[in-house]
């Protein structure tokens, strides 16, 4: 027999939750802060613009790494890559033949699947596709279509077009792409659902090869490479739109709470804005990426949020809107920004956040200061070996603090002048290495990842 507080929680939570709303979640791929018109480029992307105006837009928002795998693996579990023993980046090499998001890690599509959710994938996993209990029908995941990996992956499906586990098309040109993958959107959007819906929409665009289908094709006005960038950012905004004006014609616009935001900061092409650096690196134009979170009935318009918040909290977010417990048996690096979404709140609920490249702990910061460490070349993984175009501060011989309220990017070396910060933010390097382990340490929840060499790209 219930106690009288176990009826009342219960009562609470069904009133609470009793319309429990859609979730879409559009994940650009290698997108920077500063590609957007919102956030300050010289392009104009009317969509997710109009997106941002109707919802939140965020400035301050981190992802778990800095390339592609491990910021996957942060987003669909809310824990850090070493938590989950996915940090490195995989590629078609024999020693990733076992590399893959653990099957006993719990996913948002599984917990929201608990909740009655239907659950959809469209686009790149890139968690272990091919690895047993590592699919994405394996990770919670109702249906899924998509190209697993990097369309210039050097896997004789790289081209290929799944459906669920069969490959539907052999070879597919990478300029139909995203007109296929938002037809599938749409058509999914506008379908009789029976019950809430979790869309996950995980694009390979802007990511290499820079390619814009026909009709965006010299779109931007703008020459040479950077032209062509821009051109797919434009097809990227209008793929966007038409998630948008799917949901506004099937009339749930405004109970389906829609969250875009990307994957790492800028490679080759694209811009960090005025951030320091892009993907493959621990400055903040690696890790802060543009967010936008849109739900007509929850969150108000034309917010711009400053708190630093987090890819890992869109997991503890999307199971409070949908009304699931989180799991007492794990520890979760996200926490729940509801409060920040709907204006209740303006205070981070992070209190520090920690900049791994690959297993190599390399920067922890709170909301203002950020505390870089020593490094070296040996240190990095594969992907940043050395300083080139945005792959900066690869080796530093003396730590660097930063002020990142006055100077975000990075550029304004203050470490002698505040001793006190300094002390406290090696405190916390000290206690999460502990935890979660770092390049010559095993942390006491650091999940194995299985790999030898794991900072070289191929064997040993």
């Amino acid at each position: 027999m219930l106690g009288l507080v176990s009826v009342f929680l219960l009562v609470l939570t069904v009133g609470a939750y009793a319309e429990k709303p859609n979730i879409i979640l559009i994940f650009a791929d290698d997108l920077g802060y500063g590609d957007l018109g919102c956030y300050g480029a010289d392009l104009a992307t009317p969509e997710i613009d109009r997106l941002a105006a109707q919802g939140l837009r965020a400035t301050d928002c981190l992802v778990g790494a800095n390339v592609c795998g491990p910021s996957r693996s942060a987003l669909m579990t809310g824990r850090y890559p070493m938590r989950v023993g996915h940090p490195i980046s995989r590629h078609p090499f024999p020693k990733y033949a076992a590399y893959g998001i653990a099957p006993d890690e719990l996913t948002m599509a599984e917990l929201l699947k608990s909740a009655g959710y239907y659950t959809k994938m469209i686009g790149k996993w890139h968690l272990g596709f091919h690895v047993e209990g590592s699919h994405p029908l394996d990770a919670g995941f109702d249906d899924y279509l998509g190209l697993h990996s990097n369309h210039l992956a050097s896997r004789p499906d790289a081209s290929a077009l799944y459906r669920n586990r069969e490959i539907v098309r052999a070879d597919i040109p990478f300029t139909e792409v995203t007109k296929l993958y938002t037809d599938e959107a749409v058509e999914f959007i506008k379908a009789d659902h029976k019950e809430p819906f979790f869309l996950y929409f995980a694009h390979h665009i802007p990511h290499t090869p820079i390619e814009a289908s026909e009709p965006f094709v010299g779109a931007s006005g703008k020459p040479g490479k950077d032209g062509e960038y821009s051109d797919v950012v434009l097809e990227l905004d209008h793929s966007v739109g038409r998630v948008v004006a799917a949901l506004e014609e099937a009339g749930i616009v405004d109970d389906t709470l829609l969250v875009f935001l990307s994957d790492n900061g800028p490679a080759r092409f694209g811009s960090a804005g005025d951030l320091l650096g892009g993907k493959y690196v621990t400055t903040e134009g690696g890790h802060r990426v543009p967010a936008i979170f849109h739900w007509p009935k929850r969150i108000p318009a034309a917010q711009v949020s400053d708190a630093l918040m987090t890819s890992m909290d869109l997991l503890p977010l999307f199971c409070d809107v949908a009304g699931v417990a989180l799991p007492t048996d794990r520890t979760y690096d996200g926490k729940n920004i509801i409060k920040l979404l709907t204006g209740e709140e303006t205070q981070s609920p992070h209190r520090y956040f920690h900049y791994y490249n690959g297993l190599h702990l390399q920067a922890v910061r709170n909301e203002k200061w950020k505390l870089h460490f020593p490094r070296s070349s040996d240190d990095q993984p594969y992907w940043a070996k050395r300083d080139s175009g945005k792959r900066v501060y690869t080796t530093l011989e003396a730590p660097l603090l930063f002020n990142l309220d006055t100077d975000a990017g990075e550029r304004k070396n203050v470490y002698s002048q505040h001793p006190e910060v300094v002390a406290e933010l090696m405190r916390e390097a000290e206690r999460i290495r502990a935890e979660i382990g770092d390049l010559h340490m095993v942390g006491r929840d650091q999940r194995p990842h299985g790999l030898a060499n794991p900072q070289e790209k191929g064997e040993p």
